[in-house]
This record gives structure tokens, C-alpha cells and sequence, in this order.
């Protein structure tokens, strides 16, 4: 027989599931019914997001309550969806007709049935036109041993007694103050219909006298009140009401006020017992108020704050101990915030689950004294081994949303009753919002941080492309704002055993003895494939030897860039301290970032390297010593070994006496400038070696340029042939294709240029080149670079031929290193910018005779 009945339309937005909770939490807590609520908010809230998110349709809740169970329906309008298959199933009704046909268990839409048939004790689902139910019923469970919900109990005396029916007006306003919605004993109370008020302003309605908490505006602000006031009537009579009122969140989640009204003399339906009022003073003197706060409450501090309430709370009510949990920012577990009296480290970092699951929290959502703990053990798994007998858990609501619960508890049975239940839960109320301020300013603060720390973590890795130097920077980023101590595992791309790279500790002197646990430990290889996760394998290798407190949790975290694992992050905590769930978090977010820092400096170190090699065999490995002249070459290629430099210069016997030298400069850097760079240089030492003048080589070296078509690039050349002489002196032979022009120095300071210039290769079918006959006398010297030199730049101001000539001038008397060194200051000073260009130096010098 069906003795209460409770029904509402939820409409197909993310809001529905939200608001579907509260609807049935609060219809079955307004039954008396709190040992069912947990389950049927669970399962309401699965059915409802499939319904609206899945199925695409409004979702219709439906409660009835029968002698022995509750039974709850959600309908939607979408019949044509098929049911999750399932094994034999004990608990499906006659409506639930199960087929093997239909879609997986474990997909998304299939999870609410599946929870049906473990959570409730009959399930079905019930076809009619255009609609499809889903229902499940719930057993009542009798009080459970040692434990009872603290409710106010109403003698029975102050009950009201009527001749005729007692009106439960119910109304609802919104954020404004502006009535929404509006029953019909509300109608019957004052005498207007609900068309009349739908959007009036609460405060024409009512005679509001004041009370200790303020204004109306400021009660309707509360997240609850009740007392007594004034209403108007339709004819202007004024009646005096006694309204209890609690803030609540819309369909559409917007903050909202209702308003349950009765008579004056029917007070006792709606008042609470014994209660406290919103100044703190208690009515009738029944229940003492407890303050759970300093005054003023240290709102900036909250783990200060919740430790102050704690041990306040155990002191008040003459506990043995005292803890205080929070909902997680998910609101789906409770995390141990703060304690006083448990074991150390028993209730740090603990979480709970909060609406689901074997150790769920058992009182959450109403204030309970569990006598005795004995009578069920494990009931309270926080607290196993302590000792402690009675408890009292209170829930912290603000809005009616739940953010947290209070306990106290005392080593003796049976200390604690209704009404210190009640002064508990009241204290709770007064804290709550001071509580949730807290948070969210600490979670503001987090928040905030972690933005920070992401930020420089992103800046400082993006500013080095070294391998080393990124492995210091994530351990050091690390430690020790996330751990106490850090390992950074690299894996090789054809390799499967990660290799230790890099050991920090806080505290240096822990470095060598943590280093040394590590490499005795296998690497977590298999603790890496899931992901994120806790590792063993150091605790277990300790030994006695190893300096107390070096191991804690040790959590490690896959280095993971590309689609490829390429190392692992492992972070530890020292003995007794476990890790926060916002840590891992951001641990998660730093390893993702470090990741692909490390694989870009592996990526650059490889590259680099195999640069280096590129650009050393394009260059001669040493040079020679030519008899009669010094010899100096600088060379720099530009991006810090990034690049294949497209600057070149050789220097190579031909013949017995005679020396060929060539710079030159491809367009370009990188494969393709190589690849003309390694064609030139050859060349021209096979082609002087069979004997070709200067014209004659760089002509057939155009046309080697030319036959690699798209391939080719353009190249600046000077090449010459020395062959020093008897008399000291040294005859040049020199081509200069397209090439800034070599510049002779001469004892007495003149400075002019040793040839001039002729086309360039890689760009004319024909070439006319002609060689340029030049003899450097005892003191002269032949200076001959690339662009990178003559084009140096500083905005507009740029060094030129005039400018290096200049530089040149002052290097008279002075050793060919010694005006390859001026000349490479010289351009380096220039501007404070780092060259841009490569550069290549040659200098030539025939040394001045010694006197006899």
C-alpha cells in the first residue's frame, strides 16, 4: 500500500541529475527515510543523466512510499532504446525484460541498470506508448545496531489541534525575492491565487517585524531560519505565521528561497523543538549553543581554522578525539582535513568514499550518535584499533549542498545523546559557510599556484635544449614543492628497461644513499603501463642502513611525448607524509609538459650531433704547413650547432710547391647547402689535382652545380694557388666568383683589394672567368671571408667592405692568428646581438726576412 507519493519533470540539460538528487534526497529525508537516501541518489542520478544526456528527453522522477520499501520510477520518451545485456539477474522484476541482444553492460547507457541490479532489491523496466520506465525499490532497513539518525522529536502535547484541516502553505521565490511558484494551502492562507502573485515581490506580501537576524532581505539570504510574522490576506487582514525557510538551488541551478507557512497556533508542524535561534541564544534555555570558532575566525588559514574546530569540538563535548572531513572538489569522497586524539598519521590524507561503495560514509547527510561501536565493527574504519566507543557525526551543509562532516568521539559507550547531537549540529550549521569561504579561498589560492609554478615550469624547460640540463630542471622543479625527492628514468627507443638519469633530494646529504636504493631497485616498468601509480619496490628494498624516513609514498608517472613512453618521473615523500590528490594532479600536468621538454632536447642533442659530424666532414680535418707562409682559419656556423653551416673553406697540396685555397659560401644551411657544400669542396680538389688551371676548375664545378638541377644552389666561391718563392716572396693565382673580395694588407698599413669580382656559380650556363695574378711581398698579408663577415649588422648600420678594410688597416706588423682574432672581435663587437650568419676567416701572411 503505497503511504506517501512524491513526483517531478526534470528537463533535458546537464542541470537535470543535480537537481533530480536534491528532489529525491529531500522527499525521502522528509519521509524520515535517511538509511535509503544514499542508494536512491546514487541510482536517480544514473537514470536521470541517461535520460536527459542519452536519450535526449525530459526525465519524470516519481517516489512512492510502501510499508516496507520505497519504490522510485524515472520515465523518459525514448522507448526504442534497447537494454544492456546481462547474466542471470535475481533482483530483475517482471518488467525488466532482459535480453541477451542488446548492448553491452559496461558501456555508458547500460551503467544505471547495472547499478540497479547490485544497489536495489527489485528492478524493472516498464513499455508504454511513448514512454519507457526504469524503476527500482529499496528496501527499509530496520534501525541499524548501535547507531540511530539525531532528529528533534515533537512531544506530543504541543501538537497543533485544528477543526479543520492544517494548511502547509509552500512557496518559492526566487534569487530577488519574487515569488516562482505558489501551492494551494499557500492560496487557501492568503486568500489569493497563485495567477495573482506568480512575480511579486515577496516583501509586499508579508508584515516582517525583525527578528535577531536582520532585515527580510538578510533572512532570505540564510541557508536556513524559522519564526514567526505577518502575512496580508487578499482583504487586507493581517495574520500572524510561522514560516520555516531554507535556501536551495533551482532546476537550473540558481540560488532560490522556500517558504513552508502554516498558522500560528499550528507552529508545532513546522518548529523545531528546543532549537537554537539565529543570534545564538537558546529558546527556552533546553540546548546550550556550543562555539565551535575564535572570534575573529582565521578565515585565510583553513587548515589552522579546521584544526581550532576540532579540538574545540572534542573539548566542549568532553571527547577523547575529534576529526573533520571535507568533500573532495568532485563531491565524491571525503578527505580527513584535520584531527585531534587519532593515532599519528592514521587520518592523513584518508578518503572516504561519499555516496558509494563498501566503505562509504555511513552518516553523511543527517547528524547520528552511534552508541557503541562495538555492537558493529569496521563500521567506522577511521577509527579501528582506536579504541573509541560513542561518536557523534554531524553534517556541514551550506545551501543545502553537503561540504563536509564533524565528528567527536570518546573511548567510553554510550556518552553521547540526541541532544548533544543537536548542539553539535547546530555549532556545525554556524560554521559552515565560514568553513566553505575558507576553502574556496584556499582552493583560489591553489588554483593560482599551480597556475604559476605550471607557467615558470613551462618557461625554464622551454629556455635550454639540453638533455642534462632538462633532467636537472624537472627534478629540481619537482623538489620540493610536489615531493621530497625525485627520479628521472630515461628509455631508449628500442629498450625496455628504463635507465636511472637523475637522483635530487631536499636534503643533499640523502642524495648518494637514495641514488644507490634505486639502482639496487628494478626499474618500475610494469608499475608505468597503467599510468599514474604507486611503487613498492624502493620500501622494499630498504634496509637498515639507509638513513630513517628516506622512503614514503613513492608514486611514479610515465614520461609520455609523441604516442611513445620516453622515461618515467618518480616522486616520493618521506616517511609518514602520503601525497594530496591536488599534488598528483599537478605531478601529472608538470610530467606531461617535462615529457615533451625532454623528448625535444633528446630530439636537438641528436640533431646537434649529428650536425657536428655533418659540418666536421665538410671542413679539412687539419691543414697544412706550408713552407714560407702563416696560416690562420677561423670558422663559426650560426644556431649553437642547430644548423650545417653553408660557410666552407679548404686548403690542400696540388703539387709539390704549389697549395690551392678556396672560401666559399651555398645559399642556405641545412641538407641541401651540404650537399653542395661536400660537391664543391671535392671537386675542387680533384680537379686542381689532375691539373686544371683556376678558370678551368671553377667552370667544370658550375657545371656539376647545374647537373643537380632542383638540388643546386647557388654558390659565392674565391679560389686561389699559391706557390711560395725563393726570394720570400709568395705568387697568388686567384679567381673570385661572385665573393666578397679578398683584401690585401701591405707593410706600410695600404689596404686594397686582391682581385675583382666575376660571376658566381650554379646560376650561368657560360662562364668567362679569368685568373688574377698576385705576389705578396715579406709583410703582406691576404685576408679573405665570407658574407657573414662583411654583412654584420646593427639595425640599419651595417660593417661592409669599407668597414672590415678599416679594421684591416690596423692590424699592420701583426701575425696571421693575430689578425684572424681582430678581424673575428671586431665583427663579434659590432652588435650586441649574437652573429646571425656563419663565418668563415682565412688570413695569409709571408712573414718579413730576418736579418743576418
Amino acid at each position: 500500500m503505497v503511504t506517501a507519493r512524491a513526483a517531478a519533470t526534470f528537463e533535458p540539460d546537464g542541470r537535470s541529475a543535480s537537481a533530480a538528487r536534491g528532489f529525491v534526497r529531500d522527499a525521502l529525508l522528509g519521509w524520515g527515510l535517511p538509511e535509503v537516501v544514499d542508494d536512491a541518489v546514487v541510482l536517480v542520478s544514473e537514470l536521470v543523466t541517461n535520460a536527459v544526456v542519452h536519450a535526449g528527453t525530459a526525465a519524470e522522477v516519481s517516489c512512492l512510499r510502501e510499508e516496507d520499501s520505497v519504490q522510485i520510477g524515472v520515465t523518459d520518451h525514448h522507448p526504442e532504446r534497447g537494454l544492456p545485456a546481462f547474466a542471470a539477474t535475481p533482483n530483475a522484476g517482471a518488467g525488466a525484460e532482459v535480453s541477451e541482444h542488446f548492448a553491452d553492460a559496461e558501456g555508458e547507457g547500460g551503467r544505471g541498470l547495472l547499478m540497479c541490479s547490485v544497489l536495489s532489491s527489485r528492478w524493472g523496466v516498464e513499455y508504454a506508448a511513448g514512454q519507457k520506465t526504469v524503476w527500482f525499490r529499496l528496501p527499509l532497513q530496520r534501525a541499524l545496531p548501535g547507531t540511530r539518525y539525531a532528529l528533534p522529536q515533537a512531544p506530543g502535547e504541543v501538537l497543533p489541534s485544528t477543526d479543520g484541516p492544517v494548511l502547509v502553505g509552500v512557496v518559492q521565490l526566487d534569487a530577488a525575492g519574487l515569488v516562482r511558484s505558489w501551492n494551494a494551502d499557500a492560496e487557501g492562507l492568503f486568500r489569493r491565487t497563485a495567477a495573482e502573485v506568480l512575480g511579486t515581490a515577496w516583501a509586499d506580501l508579508v508584515v516582517w517585524p525583525g527578528s535577531p537576524a536582520g532585515s527580510l532581505t538578510e533572512v532570505l539570504g540564510l541557508a536556513r531560519w524559522e519564526g514567526s510574522y505577518g502575512i496580508r490576506r487578499a482583504d487586507q487582514r493581517t495574520i500572524e505565521v510561522y514560516g520555516s525557510q531554507v535556501r536551495v538551488l533551482d532546476a537550473t541551478g540558481s540560488p532560490a528561497a522556500l517558504c513552508l507557512l502554516v498558522q500560528q497556533r499550528d507552529r508545532a508542524v513546522l518548529r523545531t523543538p528546543d532549537r537554537v535561534t539565529t543570534a545564538g541564544v537558546p529558546a527556552g534555555g533546553a540546548i546550550e549553543p556550543l562555539e565551535l570558532l575564535p572570534d575573529p575566525a582565521p578565515t585565510d588559514d583553513l587548515p589552522g581554522l579546521l584544526q581550532q574546530t576540532v579540538e574545540r569540538a572534542r573539548d566542549l563535548l568532553d571527547g577523547d578525539a575529534s576529526y573533520l572531513l571535507l568533500t573532495s572538489e568532485d563531491e565524491s569522497e571525503f578527505e580527513v582535513r584535520a584531527s585531534t586524539g587519532l593515532p599519528a598519521g592514521r587520518a592523513r590524507n584518508v578518503r572516504i568514499p561519499l555516496d558509494a561503495g563498501p566503505a562509504r560514509y555511513d552518516s553523511a547527510r543527517l547528524p547520528a550518535v552511534h552508541e557503541d561501536l562495538a555492537v558493529r565493527p569496521g563500521a567506522v574504519p577511521l577509527l579501528a584499533g582506536t579504541g573509541l566507543r560513542s561518536l557523534i557525526t554531524v553534517p556541514l551543509k551550506v545551501e543545502g549542498r553537503l561540504i563536509g562532516s564533524l565528528a567527536v568521539a570518546a573511548g567510553s559507550p554510550g556518552k553521547y545523546d540526541n541532544e548533544q547531537a543537536l548542539r553539535l549540529q547546530f555549532a556545525a550549521d554556524r560554521i559552515a559557510l565560514t568553513v566553505e569561504n575558507a576553502r574556496l579561498a584556499e582552493r583560489e589560492r591553489r588554483r593560482r599556484g599551480a597556475l604559476s609554478f605550471l607557467v615558470e615550469a613551462s618557461d625554464l624547460l622551454a629556455g635550454t635544449l639540453e638533455h642534462e640540463q632538462t633532467l636537472a630542471l624537472m627534478a629540481q622543479m619537482a623538489v620540493p614543492t610536489l615531493a621530497s625527492w625525485c627520479a628521472v628514468y630515461t628509455l631508449a627507443e628500442h629498450s625496455r628497461t628504463p635507465e636511472l638519469a637523475f637522483v635530487l633530494h631536499e636534503d643533499e646529504d640523502r642524495i648518494d644513499p637514495l641514488r644507490a636504493l634505486l639502482r639496487r631497485t628494478s626499474a618500475p616498468t610494469s608499475v608505468a603501463a597503467a599510468g599514474t601509480a604507486f611503487w613498492s619496490g624502493p620500501a622494499e628494498e630498504l634496509t637498515p642502513v639507509e638513513p630513517a624516513g628516506l622512503i614514503g609514498d613513492t608514486v611514479v608517472l610515465p614520461l609520455s611525448a609523441r604516442n611513445r613512453v620516453i622515461g618515467l618521473l618518480v616522486l616520493g615523500t618521506r616517511t609518514g607524509v602520503s601525497f594530496r590528490q591536488e599534488i598528483l594532479e599537478l605531478a601529472e600536468d608538470l610530467s606531461r609538459r617535462a615529457a615533451l621538454a625532454m623528448d625535444n632536447s633528446r630530439l636537438y642533442s641528436e640533431r646537434s650531433a649529428t650536425s657536428r659530424a655533418l659540418q666536421r666532414s665538410l671542413l679539412p680535418p687539419e691543414l697544412p704547413k706550408i713552407p714560407g707562409v702563416e696560416v690562420e682559419v677561423f670558422y663559426q656556423a650560426a644556431g649553437e650547432g642547430n644548423e650545417v653551416g653553408g660557410d666552407f673553406y679548404d686548403l690542400f697540396p696540388i703539387r709539390e710547391g704549389t697549395y690551392g685555397f678556396a672560401i666559399g659560401d651555398v645559399c642556405g644551411t641545412g641538407p641541401q647547402a651540404a650537399s653542395v657544400t661536400g660537391l664543391a669542396r671535392n671537386s675542387l680538389r680533384l680537379l686542381a689535382r689532375e691539373g686544371l688551371a683556376a678558370p678551368q676548375v671553377l667552370t667544370r664545378l658550375n657545371r656539376a652545380i647545374l647537373d643537380e638541377g632542383s638540388r643546386g644552389r647557388f654558390l659565392t666561391l674565391l679560389y686561389g694557388e699559391l706557390t711560395p718563392r725563393e726570394d720570400g716572396r709568395t705568387e697568388l693565382s686567384l679567381v673570385c666568383a661572385g665573393h666578397p673580395l679578398p683584401l690585401r694588407l701591405r707593410a706600410d698599413g695600404q689596404v686594397t683589394p686582391a682581385a675583382e669580382s666575376q660571376p658566381l656559380l650554379g646560376v650561368l650556363e657560360e662562364l668567362e672567368l679569368t685568373a688574377e695574378q698576385v705576389v705578396l711581398e715579406p709583410g703582406d698579408v691576404l685576408l679573405c671571408v665570407t658574407d657573414g663577415v662583411t654583412e654584420r649588422r646593427e639595425g640599419q648600420r651595417m660593417l661592409g667592405e669599407d668597414g672590415l678594410a678599416e679594421v684591416l688597416t690596423g692590424c699592420t706588423g701583426l701575425t696571421a692568428g693575430a689578425v684572424a682574432a681582430r678581424v673575428q672581435r671586431a665583427v663579434e663587437r659590432f652588435a650586441p646581438e649574437p652573429p646571425s650568419d656563419d663565418m668563415a676567416i682565412i688570413a695569409l701572411r709571408v712573414p718579413l726576412q730576418r736579418q743576418g
